[in-house]
């Protein structure tokens, strides 16, 4: 009777390819199907922290890059100016798609932006510090050190003025300081 279910009289076998064997029937099913929604439960949960952070949410590792860190701080806490801090590393492909983007601003803004450049590949320990997940990063700071926003992936010049605009930092109008 068991060969009447692992090989149908057409010569078939189920849809999983196994012969119809005990992870299509019986408790194994059920043990997979468990398994399944297990991994599908801790994925969701995994989207939502990062849909958190490109939100501007505040994340469990660094929500004030300023309180939590030495390095970090001491970048923001010397701030006069907004700061955008973008952690990546030299050898990744959106990372490298940012390199001239983050240029450009550097050298269009000078006196009313500072851009600052972190390859986590090279100092790791950076990472943890800013508490990031993945690269590049971007993380907005105004004036007075505080952080705005992040973004994850890549994020193009018209997005980065935009987003500054909408945190009331107008880089355009009015000359730079010296």
């Amino acid at each position: 009777m068991a060969n009447d279910v692992e090989n149908k009289n057409d010569g078939s076998t189920s849809a999983c390819g196994c012969g119809g064997g005990s992870c299509c029937s019986g408790p194994g099913k059920w043990i997979w199907l468990i398994l399944i929604l297990a991994i599908a439960g801790v994925m969701l949960a995994k989207g939502q922290g990062k849909k958190n952070a490109s939100a501007g949410l505040p994340t469990a590792p660094a929500a004030s890059v300023a309180d939590t860190n030495v390095a970090a701080g001491a970048i923001v806490a010397k701030q006069s100016i907004p700061l955008l801090v973008d952690l990546g590393a030299t050898k990744c492909i959106p990372c490298k798609m940012m390199a001239p983007i983050l240029e450009e601003l550097k050298s269009n803004y000078v006196g009313r932006l500072d851009v600052k450049f972190i390859d986590v590949w090279e100092n790791p320990d950076e990472k943890q510090q800013y508490g990031i997940n993945l690269i590049p990063t971007q993380i907005f700071y105004d004036a007075q050190g505080k952080e705005l926003f992040r973004h994850e992936g890549f994020f193009s010049k018209e997005d980065i003025l935009e987003k500054w605009k909408e945190y009331g930092v107008d880089l355009i109008a009015g000359p730079p300081q010296k």
